[in-house]
């Protein structure tokens, strides 16, 4: 799961995108965040999600520089909080395993 942190760590996008991704990652909730994007059901583990997350995210950052119509910068900013705040939950997880 290393790898999908590193990708999410060199993962460049607009600044505004970014910015408003990090306020709203305080208020994330991984339950209805989840659902929203990956549908009802059980919830993957973190790494799993954030995989996921990160095709998902793929496709949105695809019709962002394509101008695509149907493209959505409010979906695009939630699922951004929502890669943010399970790559918080991964690195929480992983340092509470190491201590």
């Amino acid at each position: 799961m290393n790898d999908i942190l590193t990708t999410l760590d060199r993962l460049r996008r607009p600044p505004l995108l970014i910015r408003a991704a990090r306020i709203g990652v305080s208020d994330y909730h991984r339950g209805p965040h989840l659902r929203r994007h990956l549908g009802f059901g059980a919830l993957p583990r973190s790494g799993a999600a954030l995989v996921r997350l990160v095709e998902i995210e793929a496709e949105l950052e695809r019709d962002r520089k394509q101008r695509a119509a149907g493209y959505s910068a409010a979906r695009h900013v939630d699922v951004l909080i929502a890669m943010m705040g399970e790559a918080r939950l991964m690195r929480a997880t992983r340092l509470a395993s190491v201590v």
